[in-house]
């Protein structure tokens, strides 16, 4: 049965939208993201409160995760096996890996599921649907600014002063930013398309951790070797917040690959999210 398609225009702020049928991909409009941007701080602010709701311990679990983490590490990576951390106190070796990686793996853990998670918002309210995994990538940002306070009180605590590489901090949290809602971008699209990938995301986040130098230093890595390492995008995420932080050889060939990786994920991932996205009200 043939239906025919009307042109409906919604108020959009302080502007006017046509949502119209199309076909094939459609291109990006950043000037509409804009426009939505209240929308993406009401939906992160949602994530928070939803996360946080009705627990005994609220936002200091954005401490204790990295933390036990870090000691299961430095007991048995760092005691037993003996495993080196580049000449620094193992427990803030690892635990610089580890605020930088939390944050990814919970940006991606969350953002795999956030399209299914807002089936009953995506069929009653347009809106541009990017917003929905970039929140999830928005909102472990709270839980990072806490982990990091207890991070600079760790390079208090063993007297490490960062120096100039510290400058380079913001572009690599946007980095690792551009890495998880790349990442999300695909993972919550093949959810939407493949239930079974929901299953896979936590296996994949174990993998990925160990294949990213969090409890041991890229320095292992043979030198010929490191950039083919640095096309796992997280590797020079860790690998540069750490030389950010506490200093040694600057690792710009693994940045480089990975923030080279991540353009490729992000615009491949913006395109294949925006050719599935027309039907993720009728599939969900």
């Amino acid at each position: 049965m043939n239906v025919d398609v009307v042109a409906v225009r919604v108020p959009c702020l302080d502007a006017i939208v046509d949502i119209e049928p199309s076909s094939g991909l459609r291109p990006l409009n950043l000037r509409e993201l804009w426009s939505y941007r209240e929308l993406l701080y009401f939906l992160a602010w949602r994530d928070i409160k939803v996360r946080y709701k009705q627990t005994a311990l609220g936002a200091a679990w954005a401490i204790l995760q990295p933390l036990l983490t870090m000691s299961v590490f430095a007991i048995f990576l760092g005691r037993l096996a003996h495993v080196p951390s580049d000449g620094l106190p193992y427990p803030l070796f690892s635990f610089a890996g580890l605020v930088p990686w939390t944050y990814f793996s919970t940006a991606v853990a969350t953002g795999a599921v956030s399209i299914v998670g807002s089936q009953q918002l995506i069929s009653k309210v347009y809106f541009p649907r990017l917003l929905i995994p970039l929140s999830a990538a928005v909102t472990p940002l709270v839980d990072f600014a806490v982990a990091m306070l207890t991070l600079v009180a760790m390079l208090a605590w063993y007297r490490v002063m960062p120096g100039a590489a510290l400058a380079w901090l913001p572009l690599l949290l946007l980095l690792a930013i551009a890495t998880a809602f790349a990442t999300a971008l695909w993972l919550s699209t093949l959810t939407v398309l493949y239930r079974d990938v929901r299953y896979v995301v936590a296996f994949l986040m174990q993998f990925w951790m160990f294949a990213t130098p969090v409890a041991y230093p890229a320095s292992l890595v043979p030198a010929k070797w490191r950039v083919l390492y640095g096309l796992n995008p997280m590797a020079g995420v860790v690998e540069g917040f750490r030389w950010a932080l506490v200093g040694g050889p600057a690792p710009g060939p693994i940045v480089a690959a990975s923030a080279a990786v991540v353009v490729v994920l992000l615009v491949t991932g913006v395109v294949f999210f925006r050719r599935a996205e027309g039907t993720f009200a009728d599939v969900i």
